[in-house]
Order: C-alpha cells, then structure tokens, then sequence
C-alpha cells in the first residue's frame, strides 16, 4: 500500500504552525527516514500576528525534527514589484503585525470575509512566489494539512487548486488521520504547542483575533487578553473613521468587542460563527 506521507519534489509543504500541521509534518518526515527529498521544501508564512507560542513551536519543530523550515514574510516594494517575498527566520520574524499593516497601507482598507487579501498576500503568494521565483519550479504539488474529520475542506481546497502552479495535496485525509490522532500524537511528544485546545482547536493559532474566528471565539480570548485587541482596534480607527470600513459589517468593531468580553454574562450569548480559512490548524 502507498504511504500517502512518501512525497515526492517538487513539492511545498505548508506548515501553518498549528498542531494538525505539525502531526503531518512529522508523518512526511518519518515517510522518509528523517532527511526530505532537496525539491521537498517545509516553509512557514508569517504575518506578524500570530501569538508568540506559534513561533516557539515552528522554531521547535525544526529544531527536534532536524528539518529546514523557510520562514516567509510579505515585504512592500515601492518600485515594482510591489509585493515581494522576504525570507525570514524565528529572530528577525515580525512580532507586531508589520506585514500585514504594510499590506493595509498598500491597499488602503479593510479585509473582510468576501475579500480574503490579506491571506492571498501574505500566505498564498508568499508560497507561490518562493517555489516559482527563487526556487525555479514551474509546477509542484502544495501539501496541506487538511484531516480527514475536514472533507468539506478537502473538497474546497482540490478544487481551488486547479488553476494554479500546483496541485493541492492532503495526505492525513487519505491516510484517514483526524483529530483524534493529532491530539494523541501530541500527548506524546517530547514537545508541543504552548496554546490551548478547545473542542479540538486551537482558537489562538494563526493571526491573534482573526476577524475570520467567531465572536464566541474572540471574546474569549480577549477576555484572557484584552491587550491582543489593541492592534486591530487601531486598524479599524486608520481605515473606519471617514468610511465606516470595519473588518466585519455583520458585528461589532473590535472596539466594542473588547468591552463585550469584559461582561461574562455576554459570553453565552453568542453561537461560535468562525469561517475556514486557508490559514489552517
């Protein structure tokens, strides 16, 4: 039987810095006794907002396994081109959200859930650029970390691929590994990611207070830390003054989010409406 885990280059594996990506690393790792084929290439995207624990755990990650992970940043050009792809490692890593403020600076307003840029910019066509234009390929395989508890996701995502560089592949859904196994392997572990699991997810990874996580979801977490608010309350104040442009239409801006999470009473009222994103676990 193939072992779905066994890739073959050329081929990026997108490494989100969550637990379930991190269990398929390790899975692709073990396929090949250790050491990756060289055109097998482990790269992690970085928006300067995700929580210091995910940065720990990338830096982690490489260092246990003895793997190079490529740690990539959006950079703003002011001659073209102007989204350029900035390598990166866990010391000169952005911690302040300067990618992404950079990238709303450019653009001049708000993501939101239809227009998903932020993620187009400082994930996707991070990755693509660094397979196409600084390693050479002309066509490779994209390995995500889709489990197999994800069809919908797994569905979406073969689908999205089709008129790209790549073809996305998700080896822990045809391996059949889901959430259960994730959990158990990281239970285990000499290692692990600092951050919480509830109900299966880690409500922190990826950007802080993503507006793509539900309002359940965020009071929460800005209940524990009111101050990761801080930041996206900012954006909202350079963009939503004069037009009223707040990150969702459908809910409060942040601002008031915060003084929400600070009455427990408010926390229950509210059912969990998080969104997938590329940006996975």
């Amino acid at each position: 039987m193939r072992n779905p885990y066994k890739i073959e280059g050329p081929a990026l594996i997108s490494f989100s810095g969550g637990r379930t990506s991190g269990f398929m690393l390790k899975q692709i790792v073990d396929a090949h006794d250790g050491v990756l084929p060289e055109d097998v290439h482990v790269t992690f995207a970085n928006t300067g907002k995700e929580m210091p624990e995910t940065l720990d755990f990338v830096r982690d990650c490489g260092e246990h396994w003895g793997i190079d992970i490529t740690w990539l940043e959006l950079e703003i050009g002011e001659e073209k081109p102007i989204y350029r792809t900035k390598i990166v490692d866990y010391e000169s890593a952005s911690r302040n959200g300067e990618p992404f403020a950079a990238l709303l600076d450019r653009r001049a307003y708000l993501p939101n859930p239809v227009a998903r840029f932020c993620t187009a910019e400082m994930k996707i066509r991070r990755m693509k650029d660094f397979m196409w234009k600084i390693k050479g390929y002309k066509h490779w395989d994209n390995i995500l970390g889709l489990r197999h508890d994800e069809p919908k996701r797994v569905a979406s995502s073969r689908n999205a691929s089709t008129k790209e560089r790549w073809d996305n592949l998700m080896p822990m859904y045809e391996a059949k590994h889901g959430i259960d196994e994730v959990l158990e392997f990281w239970q285990k572990a000499n290692f692990d990611l600092s951050l919480p699991t509830i109900n299966g997810q880690t409500v922190a990874g990826n950007c802080d207070l993503c507006f793509l996580k539900g309002r359940k979801t965020l009071n929460a977490l800005m209940k524990e830390r009111p101050d990761l608010a801080d930041w996206w309350i900012a954006q909202e104040n350079r963009f939503g003054n004069d037009s009223g442009a707040t990150f969702r239409s459908d809910r409060p801006p942040y601002i008031e989010l915060v003084e929400e999470a600070k009455n427990p009473k408010m926390l229950d009222l509210f059912e969990d409406d998080s969104m997938s994103c590329f940006c996975h676990d």
